[in-house]
């Protein structure tokens, strides 16, 4: 189901940051590389103003985990490395160690498909100090954005009602790897197909499409042009209506599709592609059906998202299928999701572990630290109803519990004793081998669906979401707060 290495050379070690890379030879210098440590990836804030996010990218992560190596090649470019006073940037101790790498962390991942929010930890690694923090760069940049593509698809998917969304991106998108990425992600999200064939040969996603109007310029005269499409594609014509002007394309691709029904064809769809498409996809309508094409799809697209969908559903438009490119596979409106990797535990030799804490002037971004779980609270009828946040080293929480908002302590939520406990954040790897097989694209398909589906109407809405309830366990609130207050009066001048 990866696509990485069907794509690039076996290992992409070297796809980081040089930061990780300079803090990993200063770990090996100062002698504490080999520490024991918990880093904890999350987000800080819902995309696109939504109600949920919808977990993408585990299976390339973990594929780009257990493959990573320094080879020859890679030592040699690091050992060429300078700075700006032409010293080399590694020495040879720290290369020779590259070049022994291999990942051998513990991590455990909220599996994909799964609805998540702000401050949860998606993806934990445990392990030597040096290896989890090489792999933050690599790990932030493939899970939060295959994260922030399947929302935004979910949402899209949601505004349609039901209608199948076909994503059309690939053109504009950031790249070959951002459009097979977007693909992949957006089918988590729940559209139907994609029009990127590599992304269907790769992932079993379906693939769809039509003509371009490059089609119909190469005939000069539309009537022709549909003709000879319908004679190319008999079993396939759908029809880009929008080259000259929409309605009079209609009635041409009416013509083209009397042909096709003369001989025993179909005419499967027409594209609109430009105008007002409300309006000409009601005349269109009208126009079909008068002629007996009442089967006759009628597909839209141009630069559409999850508001304008919406807003031409509620203008009465008669569209069947909806095509989403642009806005989709590059995020348009919140192109970053803003994910964060921070060190949230560390075993120091004489003292056992020890809990950094990251401070900041604003609350939500004081780190939580912690070895980090997530509990999901799941009510009587299926229903999500609250996530509890807890720290796996201390005792388990009691039932009935609250949880405290990170942001706000003031803000509690209470957890109802009938409600069931649902563990999100589980094994994927130990010993940098993964735990299972990764399941099938369509599996995490439908568990995005079914979790989507299991919150509230309230929270899946598009504008102005309720908020689902998510805090720390309390135990985890106080510990907090006290590592807070302690780092405060040691950084308070005497």
């Amino acid at each position: 189901m990866s696509h990485v290495s069907d794509l690039y050379r076996h290992s992409l070690a070297t796809l980081t940051d040089l930061y990780e890379l300079t803090m990993g030879a200063g770990y090996e210098l100062a002698g504490v590389a080999d520490r024991e440590t918990v880093f904890a990836l999350s987000f800080r804030t819902l995309p696109f103003g939504g109600g949920y996010a919808v977990m993408a990218g585990v299976d390339d992560a973990l594929a780009v985990l257990e493959g990573m190596r320094f080879d020859a090649t890679d030592i040699d470019y690091l050992a060429g490395l300078r700075s700006p006073g032409g010293v080399a940037i590694f020495g040879r101790p720290f290369l020779d160690r590259l070049g022994a790498f291999e990942f051998s962390c513990d991590v455990d991942a909220v599996p994909e498909g799964t609805v998540v929010f702000a401050n949860e930890p998606l993806f934990r690694v445990r392990g030597p100090l040096i290896q989890a923090q090489l792999v933050e760069s690599i790990l932030l940049t493939v899970i939060g954005f295959q994260t922030l593509v399947a929302t935004k698809a979910a949402r899209v998917v949601q505004a349609a009602g039901g209608s199948p969304v076909l994503e059309f991106g690939l053109r504009r998108a950031q790249g070959p790897d951002g459009a097979l990425s977007a693909a992949r992600a957006a089918y988590i999200g729940g559209v139907a197909a994609t029009s990127n064939v590599l992304a269907g040969r790769l992932f079993g996603i379906p693939v769809r499409g039509t003509h371009a109007h490059s089609w119909v310029q190469v005939f000069g005269d539309e009537q022709r042009a549909f003709d000879a499409y319908a004679d190319a594609q008999p079993d396939n014509v759908t029809l880009l209506v929008d080259t000259y002007d929409s309605l009079i394309g209609v009635a041409h691709a009416i013509e083209t599709g009397r042909r096709l029904k003369a001989r025993g064809g179909s005419l499967a769809g027409i594209r609109l592609d430009s105008g007002d498409l409300a309006y000409l996809s009601i005349e269109a309508r009208r126009m079909l059906d008068q002629a007996g094409f009442k089967d006759t799809m009628i597909v839209a697209s141009n630069d559409l998202d999850e508001h304008t969908i919406e807003s031409l559903r509620e203008q009465g438009a008669r569209i069947d299928i909806w095509g989403v490119g642009t806005r989709l596979d590059t995020c348009y409106d919140q192109p970053a999701l803003g994910a964060i990797y921070k060190l949230s535990a560390i075993c120091d030799p004489d003292a056992g572990w020890r809990y950094p804490v990251k401070l900041s002037e604003l609350s939500a971004k004081i780190s939580i630290p912690g070895v980090l779980g997530v509990r999901r609270f799941i009510d009587t009828s299926g229903r999500f109803r609250a996530d509890m946040i807890y720290d796996e080293d201390l005792p388990a929480p009691p039932d009935g519990d609250v949880i405290v908002d990170p942001a706000d302590a003031l803000h509690m939520r209470a957890i109802e004793l009938d409600w069931r406990p649902e563990e999100l954040v589980l094994p994927a790897m130990r010993g940098g081998r993964r735990t299972a097989p990764p399941p099938s694209l369509d599996d995490v398909r439908a568990r995005a669906a079914g979790q989507i589906a299991s919150l509230h109407p309230t929270i899946r809405r598009l504008l102005n979401p309720h908020t689902y309830p998510v805090g720390l366990e309390m135990r985890l609130h106080e510990r907090r707060s006290a590592l807070v207050l302690e780092r405060r009066r040691a950084q308070t001048p005497s």
